[in-house]
């Protein structure tokens, strides 16, 4: 059960990923485009502010969920350091359920201001609602929930590790 939940996670993780890489590659592209169309042809295009920013927004959240599963998470790593290997654990269970709960705040009132913005139209993007730019709090908030799951199964400290 708990590889099958690893390959799960890993598959999530990775997707998650690869939509973030393409929400940075989108944003770059049409930060150029507005450059180009602003300062060259002289014909700025408001619809690429908004659409950048919501790239942006969704490049976070789905970005997040890495770097939960590599241990990016809160922690006091100096209890680490000093704690023997049974504290260690409890300290993780206590990190762990911080971020779930955490977590589980993001996913709930994502969704309620997902489905309150459903009415809400985009400005520069008429007949777009805003229910897609706050969608990305829940998204991202489930994506980041199994990735910190996958953490406790499997546990990385590659943050704590490469530390100075």
């Amino acid at each position: 059960m708990r590889s099958v939940f690893l390959a799960f996670e890993r598959w999530s993780t990775a997707i998650a990923m690869a939509v973030a890489c393409a929400m940075m590659a989108l944003a770059a592209s049409l930060g150029l485009y507005q450059i180009i169309t602003r300062f060259v042809l002289e014909r700025p295009a408001e619809w690429t502010e908004v659409l950048i920013r919501f790239s942006l927004i969704w490049m976070v959240f789905l970005g997040i969920p890495l770097a939960f599963r590599q241990g990016a998470m809160v922690s006091v790593d100096v209890l680490y350091r000093v704690a023997r290997p049974s504290a260690r654990r409890v300290l993780d269970y206590v990190i762990v359920a911080a971020a779930m709960v955490l977590l589980a705040v993001i996913v709930w009132w994502g969704w309620q201001y997902a489905l309150r913005g459903r009415v809400q139209s985009v400005i520069g993007l008429e007949g777009v609602s805003m229910f897609w730019a706050y969608l990305a709090l829940p998204v991202g908030g489930v994506f980041s929930l199994i990735a910190v799951i996958g953490n406790l199964l499997d546990t990385r400290r590659i943050e704590l590790e490469t530390a100075q």
